[in-house]
């Protein structure tokens, strides 16, 4: 009998299959399931060549072979002789340049490098990494660390390409192996050399390879022979296989033009014993061939050519094939049908016979079916059609769109077949299928496809049939029904239907503004989807926002169309009512207060008065601040945004009475009468009432003196117009209208003065930019435009003058790319300036423009030389550190300087020596002010123009040197002014435009330093004595609010007084604003709890805690003894139902701890006569709940099934219980049970030894050879 071993005592697996409980009995059933052998539960693993091992054996359970795996990381180890090393600087090796280009080629390539010093001072390297990382970095190493030889290799020009390879891997292959630079000389070079550049090994490595490939392409030959097309079949053989055995048997490659190529020329090429052997062979099967063959002609169809040769050639090769004739077809796109048969004349009979049964293979059928047929004959993707070509996929079946024939072509009998299965089709369809026409307009064609095909998808599945819409591009109203002949006529009918339902559809056009189109329709439009809801039978069209249509077209019912065509109009009017807007001028400084800090007022304004404000960017000109809602509501808001502006400046306000008749002549074309008065009166706002109020009132607004003015003109100008209101237009160029206006409006003002008619220029937004309008007295506007007619005229004369210009003065005018001379052409009608050439010995300067403008420009010229050689020089001395500060953003300060007094400021090089040592230490990214300033070159800045001038800029420029003053402020509060990261200092240097200096902390200076501009620094000075003074108060805040008390409560109390989440203790500190600090788990005074607040709330929460406290004293604690099997019922999904007992009761119950000593014990605290009703309860729960637990238990004991191995249970059980563990897997002839063998003892040393423990060998064992 084989002994059973068994090693688990598991017997889940049978468990979880599913297996029926069997009794256990102290022998094994001879139904048991089969025991595997050790061997076949346990296979060993293959020895390779094990002895013993047999040919005839199974191959082992874990598989024939295990395939080694390559290690995808290599190590390379080269060695660099000392005196091939190119840095040879040893006093810091791993420092020097080796180990940087070592790192950057690590970076690169990827590849580890490590270096080593040899004891004869060379350098050992080794690379680790992919293969082909290692291989560039060694390339890059040999090139970059090593000196460089070079030497150049001699073979054949016909050889390099073998050299360089397919698309340069060859050449790139060679480089990396050797890790040399290879330069092969062009094809069009005459040199045979090559040079090769790297290290001498690498250069003989290179050498050696590179002669190797000369000597193998020496070896090789290439013969070209010419022989006849005609006899190339029979050197190829059928299917090419006579040369594909040509060249197996030589080793030459033949190379043989295909038929359809024009060439008679074979090609041989391969050593050159290989290549005569094929070319002789060739030549005998030529010559062979040549005498022997013959030829014959025969006519055949061209149609029938094709099958001929056959698919590919294929016919051609089979006739060559079986009679070794060769077939010559004539080109198919020439017209001749001579066939030419050439081989033995005992085998062209045969041939001739083949031919003419391949030519009359294949038959060509045409079948006649209705063209709209064509599609069902098919079938749904190809259905029909599909299973004949499948079942006679020889034929081929070709649709002629738009023709009534189906063409069939293929072998004669299958083309039958199939013609008789589509007659069959045909017959079928025609007999259940019918199509019709119908002729409806085109402009229906969408209403009856319908929304994403909704209508026609409907009327195709509901009759199942095919309708056929044209495209709109055909411009065709002839719509196609196809399918059953009863569904084609009720389909027909409904189309028909809908067709007159919508001719007697109603059609309205609503006028909508298109600004309101977006509005109606909503966001995702969703605001029109409620509107074709409320009425789904019409449709709503809205016009394509690029057509700038207000049209808005409704269809469908007569009624419907008119109730949504009041819903709309109710709509627009409410829009309307909402869409009243105002543009309120507001000047551009007082925008942000209007808005507010983070936008609090304006949205203030937006929520109270329910309007849309909208302001203009910060980057735009515009002053007007648009507001948009009900009319009520925007005059609201308008009154407190123009409350904000006169509270922030001196604004007046006033309101003129002018005749509302009288107001548009007062405007002007496009705004230009007002827009002259507002740009003479700086700063002013001139408003109009709407047309069509009927008010008189025009509102002036703007600052006190410009608004008088304003009024003035304003009213001085409504009398001209009341009086004798007359306006002449004059036609100018655009650049004479400076010269006409003359510098500081000189010119025109003297014509005012002498005619006091009013002149308008264009302003640069108008289109008519040559358009000059003159309005006042028609006596007066005669009279300007007689004068400015003559000027005009002057100006059209063109005449060309000279003036001499000492060469001295040329650079001025010339220089900064002629900016002066830009200047004159804009100041006086397009003048043209000439000045002579650089290099040129002139100084006649060329005029060329109008007389007038001629004149006034050469004067001006003569101006500006008088003021060039009046000119000084005047230096000023500002420290290099304020030149940044003086000039300003982007040079605006000093731009503004030199325009003014009309003068050239030069500032020096920066001298960035000399700023480093003056520099004292940095705080707060600042340098810090100097006690004494000696000035040098860097310092100088230069000032050219007239003496007065040059005065006037210096004392601009000093004005603008900052200055430093001290602010008295408590060293204690430097880190609260600085801020976080230096944020509070920075948000002060930028309010107040200047530097605050705050000296290191280890100083403990009490002194801030403020440096800037005059009036920056004082406002800087007030702003930080406020921000003191804060700061201050905190500080006093801060002290009242650390008084602290501590008192004493048992740690007992500590988590009550917290309360469930903190919610208890969170409230205490909410209610009187206290920091209240328990103490820590390894705190000495458990009992200690701190509080910490203003006095009096400290107070008031100590009273409250002691209060809490006082209440905790009163409570009693109680043990009750409940069942544990019970405790889940009473406690309750997620403690639901033991938190409502608690809350009822005004108790707190604790159940013990999982694996407590007392699992039944629960305590109960609260107020005496609390916990006494609280445990009631509890006993009554329990009592309720154990009569459940009972009958749930005594109903399990009945319905459990008896244990499988455990005694009891079932009647007739045998008790196993000595019986000792189940069995769990066991296997038969295990080694431990053969004889002589036992099973190892863990607690030995000898069969478990612990390491580097020496134990004597003992015999082998049935688990083989001992290893240590």
């Amino acid at each position: 009998m084989s002994s059973v071993a068994v090693l688990t005592p598991e017997s889940f697996a049978e468990h979880r299959s599913g297996l029926k409980d069997q009794e256990i009995t102290g022998c094994v059933p001879e139904d048991e399931a089969y025991i595997p052998t050790y061997l076949e539960a346990f296979p060993p693993l293959p020895e390779k060549g094990a002895p013993g091992e047999k040919a005839g054996e199974p191959a082992s359970a874990w598989g024939s072979k295990i395939r080694p795996i390559k290690a995808s990381v290599i190590t390379q180890v080269f060695h660099v002789p000392l005196e091939e090393r190119r840095y040879k600087d040893n006093s810091q090796f791993g420092e020097g340049e080796e180990a940087k280009v070592c790192l950057d080629i690590m970076q690169r390539t990827g590849a580890h490098i490590e270096l080593s010093l040899a004891k004869d001072q060379g350098l050992s390297i080794m690379v680790t990494g992919k293969l082909d990382s290692v291989m560039k970095a060694r390339k890059e190493i040999v090139a970059r660390l090593q000196t460089q030889a070079s030497a150049t290799v001699a073979i054949p020009k016909e050889h390099h390409r073998f050299v360089i390879g397919k698309n340069g891997e060859k050449l790139q292959e060679l480089e990396l192996k050797t890790a040399t630079k290879i330069a092969i000389p062009r094809p069009d070079d005459p040199s045979a050399n090559i040079r090769i550049t790297g290290t001498k090994e690498g250069i003989e490595k290179a050498r050696h390879e590179i002669l190797l490939i000369s000597a193998e392409q020496d070896k090789r030959a290439v013969e070209r022979l010419s022989l006849e097309k005609a006899f190339h079949p029979f050197i190829a053989g059928a299917h090419n296989r006579l040369v594909q055995e040509l060249s197996q048997e030589t080793g030459a490659r033949i190379s043989i033009p295909p038929p359809s190529l024009p060439k008679d020329e074979i090609v041989i090429t391969g050593e050159k014993e290989a290549v005569a052997l094929a070319l002789s062979r060739i030549r005998a099967i030529y010559d062979d061939k040549k005498r022997k063959t013959t030829t014959i002609s025969v006519e055949v169809k061209k149609s029938q050519h094709k099958y001929i040769i056959g698919p590919k050639g294929n016919t051609l090769q089979e006739i060559l094939e079986a009679t070794g004739v060769s077939v010559e077809m004539p080109p198919l796109d020439s017209g001749s049908e001579t066939i030419i048969l050439r081989g033995e004349p005992d085998k062209l009979g045969p041939a001739l016979t083949q031919v003419y049964a391949k030519a009359k293979s294949v038959m060509v059928v045409e079948v006649t079916a209705p063209a709209w047929l064509h599609r069902f004959i098919i079938g749904k993707k190809g259905q029909n059609i599909g299973r004949i070509t499948q079942q006679l996929p020889r034929v081929h079946i070709e649709f002629t769109d738009g023709e009534e024939r189906i063409s069939l072509e293929g072998p004669t009998e299958e083309v039958e077949q199939a013609q008789a299965q589509i007659q069959e089709i045909i017959k079928d369809l025609l007999v259940r299928m019918d199509y019709t026409e119908v002729i409806i307009d085109q402009r229906f064609h969408r209403h009856l496809i319908g929304k994403n095909g909704a209508n026609i998808n409907r009327i195709k599945e509901q009759y199942k049939v095919s309708v056929r819409i044209p495209q709109d591009s055909e411009r065709s109203g002839l719509v196609r029904i196809e399918g059953d002949p009863k569904g084609v006529q009720l389909a027909r009918r409904e189309l028909i239907e809908m067709v007159q339902r919508m001719e007697n559809e109603r059609t309205k056009d609503l006028i909508v503004e298109q600004k309101f189109h977006r509005t109606i329709i909503g966001q995702k439009g969703e605001k029109i989807k409620e509107v074709r809801d409320k009425f789904p039978e019409v449709i709503i069209n809205f016009p394509d926002p690029s057509q700038k249509s207000d049209i808005v077209q409704l269809r469908g019912p007569k009624n419907e169309v008119e109730k949504c065509a009041k819903f709309l109009q109710k709509i627009i009017a409410d829009l309307i009512e909402n869409s009243f807007s105002l543009s309120v001028p507001i000047f551009k400084q007082f925008h942000k207060n209007i808005i507010g800090k983070g936008g609090a007022n304006i949205k203030k304004i937006r929520e109270e008065t329910n309007t849309k404000i909208d302001l203009p960017t910060e980057n735009s000109n515009s002053e007007m601040i648009v507001i948009t809602g009900k009319k009520s509501n925007c005059e609201a808001a308008r009154d407190r945004i123009l409350a904000i502006q006169r509270e922030l400046a001196n604004i007046k306000e006033t309101e003129v009475t002018i005749p509302a008749k009288l107001h548009n002549s007062l405007i002007g074309s496009k705004g230009c009468l007002v827009r002259s008065i507002m740009e003479d009166c700086g700063g002013v706002h001139i408003h109009f009432p709407s047309e069509g109020s009927g008010s008189d009132k025009v509102t002036i607004r703007g600052p006190v003196g410009e608004v008088e003015k304003a009024k003035k003109q304003l009213l001085q100008l409504a009398e001209e117009k009341q009086v004798n209101n007359f306006t002449a237009e004059l036609q100018a160029k655009p650049e004479y209208h400076k010269f006409l206006i003359g510098r500081g409006g000189a010119n025109i003002r003297r014509v005012r003065d002498r005619t006091g008619a009013r002149i308008i220029f264009p302003s640069p937004d108008d289109t008519e930019q040559e358009l000059i309008t003159i309005v006042g007295k028609e006596e007066a506007v005669r009279q300007a435009q007689r004068e400015l007619e003559s000027l005009v005229k002057n100006l059209d004369d063109v005449v060309e003058d000279s003036m001499v210009v000492d060469g001295r003065h040329h650079r001025h005018f010339v220089c900064r790319r002629g900016q002066v001379l830009r200047e004159l052409a804009e100041e006086y009608g397009g003048v043209a300036v000439s000045f002579p050439r650089t290099g040129a010995n002139s100084q006649r300067v060329t005029l060329k423009g109008a007389k007038d403008c001629v004149e006034a420009a050469k004067k001006r010229i003569q101006e500006i030389i008088e003021d060039l050689e009046s000119q000084v020089s005047v230096e000023v001395a500002i420290p290099q550190r304020y030149h940044r500060a003086i000039m300003g953003p982007k040079g605006c300060r000093i731009q503004q300087i030199t325009r003014e007094h009309e003068v050239q400021i030069k500032f020096p090089e920066r001298d960035d020596s000399a700023s480093g040592q003056e520099a004292s230490p940095q705080e707060n990214g600042e340098v810090s002010p100097e006690a004494e300033f000696v000035p040098r070159k860097c310092d100088i800045i230069s000032i050219s123009g007239r003496a007065e001038k040059c005065e006037q800029a210096k004392a601009a420029l000093l004005a603008l040197v900052p200055i430093t003053e001290d602010v008295e402020v408590s060293y204690e509060l430097h880190r609260y002014i600085i801020g976080q990261k230096g944020s509070g200092i920075r948000k002060m240097m930028e309010e107040y435009e200047v530097n605050i200096w705050v000296p290191q902390p280890e100083k403990q200076l009490d002194v801030i330093k403020v440096t800037g501009l005059v009036a920056n620094v004082e406002r800087a000075k007030q702003g930080l004595l406020e921000r003191v003074k804060e700061l201050q108060a905190e500080q006093e805040d801060r002290a009242l609010r650390s008084f602290k008390v501590t008192m004493s409560v048992d740690p007992k109390f500590h988590p009550k007084i917290i309360g469930r989440k903190g919610a208890v203790i969170s409230q205490i500190r909410k209610d009187h604003d206290v920091s209240i600090q328990f103490p820590d788990k390894g705190d000495e005074q458990q009992d200690v709890i701190a509080i910490s607040g203003y006095e009096r709330n400290v107070e008031e929460a100590r009273q409250a805690i002691q209060q809490l406290v006082a209440e905790l004293q009163e409570m009693v604690s109680q043990d009750v003894h409940l069942d544990p099997r019970t405790h889940a019922r009473i406690i309750g999904a997620r403690g639901k139902a033991i938190r409502k007992l608690m809350e009822e009761f005004k108790v707190d119950i604790r159940f013990p701890q999982p694996g407590s000593d007392e699992p039944d014990k629960v305590t109960v605290t609260g107020l005496p006569e609390t916990v006494d009703n609280a445990i009631d309860h509890l006993l009554n729960l329990e009592e309720e709940y154990m009569l459940s637990v009972t009958e749930t238990e005594t109903l399990a004991a009945y319905m459990k099934p008896p244990s499988r191995y455990g005694g009891g249970g079932g009647a007739g059980g045998v008790d196993d219980s000595s019986g000792g563990p189940a069995k769990g897997f066991v296997v038969r002839d295990a080694p431990w049970n053969a004889a002589g063998n036992k099973a190892p003892d863990m607690s030995s040393a000898e069969d478990f030894p612990t390491f580097g423990t020496g134990v004597a060998p003992k015999q082998a064992s049935a688990w083989g050879p001992k290893k240590f």
